[in-house]
């Protein structure tokens, strides 16, 4: 599994981007939209994004191709794709390293 995080221009353009995913055998897992923020700084003399997370299920053969594609979307300002554990944590790190902390 992975996560990928991107920032849009457009909302229209999450269907173009579900359509690439599923093009190489992979499929949708979980979205999550964060919103409309603004960009600490403009990218393209952009200067606010939608910004969204998805969990997806993809074969790592197809990675590479996917990466390639999502380079040269001109919608897609900025994109993050990370390998994530197939199980999520049962305690989240940020708890942990505070009860450390304190102790």
């Amino acid at each position: 599994m992975y996560e990928l995080t991107f920032l849009l221009n457009e909302e229209a353009e999450l269907k173009t981007l579900s359509k690439l995913v599923e093009s190489f055998d992979g499929k949708l897992l979980s979205e999550k939209k964060w919103g409309k923020r603004e960009l600490t700084y403009p990218i393209k003399k952009i200067t606010a994004a939608e910004y969204y997370t998805w969990i997806i299920s993809i074969d790592e053969t197809q990675l590479g191709e996917l990466r390639k594609k999502l380079n040269f979307n001109d919608k897609l300002i900025r994109f993050l794709l990370l390998k994530i554990d197939d199980e999520p944590q049962k305690k989240p790190l940020v708890k942990e390293a505070e009860k450390e902390t304190k102790e």
